[in-house]
């Protein structure tokens, strides 16, 4: 298996604790060549002086410092094609401030997934596990996202991948004009790039456990709210196949709950009905998800399963609704 050199690309805004934490987990990967891209984009902490700091000690780290202008409002994707074209490989990797690799295996790994000459590599990045429903709701929309596009993907289809633990080479990237078609809108550095640039044969996962990457969890309803309302703006860019792909799952579940209401409050003399239709779409849940709830190490999860999935349709619903009536989205 040969070892592509690879540049890893952190964009990074007021992240000085986040970086201080994480980034020598990145920097220490047991890899023969690789560089760490650093774009501190206008922070306004001490992420200036701790990247100093980091640079002495750690030759490989590179720091693309961007200036705040008063004419120029940007969002990640400038960011991220600053750190692109400062890159000096053609293998990116790209993960976020606030993600730590599950082992110092992460690089090899993803490498690994580029054997066979694809151009897109998709990975996988969990939440961190603590307690209350906001974090299992968390956890849970995660798994359940990273079951459907990891699962698109291996059938040739893929239609996005998630920004904490994603690569792509250089040349695609250019080739496919960036992200040029969609930098009007605030997210969708990840997803819509992925969307618009894969192919059946250009792309492949990586979801060994030594590959995956930790994120921490957002802490309050109205942030979660904010994250997720940023992904629907994107998801509204999508092509066309993919947008009534993803509507039909959320309508189709949507109407299954409304069936099993009906049936159980509007004529409960059927009330068996609609129970054992309910138990029986539980159980093929069960059994379909216990191996990648395994796989994916949120195994947890399905213990509250009847209860988090009624809860991730409903809010998806919510916030999907809330989204069409906001008109600015930024970054940080």
């Amino acid at each position: 298996m040969p070892f592509y050199p690879l540049s890893v690309i952190i964009c990074a805004r007021n992240e000085e604790e986040n970086l201080r934490k994480n980034l020598p987990h990145i920097l220490g990967q047991d890899y023969p060549t690789f560089e760490v891209v650093l774009v501190n984009d206008f922070s306004e902490d001490e992420t200036k002086w701790l990247l100093k700091d980091l640079c002495t000690q750690h030759p490989h780290l590179k720091v693309v410092e961007i200036a705040e202008h008063v004419r120029l409002k940007h969002g990640k994707k400038f960011a991220a094609t600053l750190g692109i074209k400062a890159a000096q490989y053609e293998h990116l990797v790209f993960t976020d401030a606030d993600c730590v690799p599950q082992s110092t295996q992460w690089l090899k790994h993803m490498n690994g997934a580029f054997a066979g000459g694809e151009e897109i590599v998709l990975g996988y990045s969990p939440y961190v596990k603590k307690s209350g429903l906001l974090n299992a709701l968390i956890r849970f929309e995660t798994f359940h996202t990273a079951m459907s596009y990891l699962s698109y993907a291996l059938r040739g289809n893929a239609y996005m991948g998630v920004g904490r633990n994603l690569a792509y080479t250089k040349s695609l990237f250019f080739r496919g004009k960036g992200f040029a078609s969609h930098m009007h809108i605030a997210s969708g550095d990840d997803d819509l790039f992925v969307n618009q640039n894969a192919t059946p044969h250009n792309t492949v996962i990586c979801i060994h456990p030594e590959a995956q990457v930790w994120s921490e969890p957002k802490t309050t309803f109205s942030a979660y709210a904010r994250q997720k309302t940023r992904h629907a703006s994107a998801s509204k860019a999508y092509k066309p196949s993919h947008r009534r792909m993803l509507t039909t799952q959320l309508v189709s579940a949507f109407l299954f709950y409304l069936f099993v209401i009906a049936t159980v409050v509007v004529y409960p003399q059927y009330w068996y009905i609609g129970a054992g239709m309910y138990v029986f779409r539980l159980l093929v849940q069960l059994l379909v998800y216990y191996p990648i709830t395994k796989k994916l190490q949120v195994k947890g999860l399905l213990w509250g399963l009847p209860l988090l999935d009624i809860a991730y349709y409903g809010y998806i619903c919510l916030n999907g609704f809330a989204a069409l009536f906001k008109k600015e989205v930024m970054w940080k």
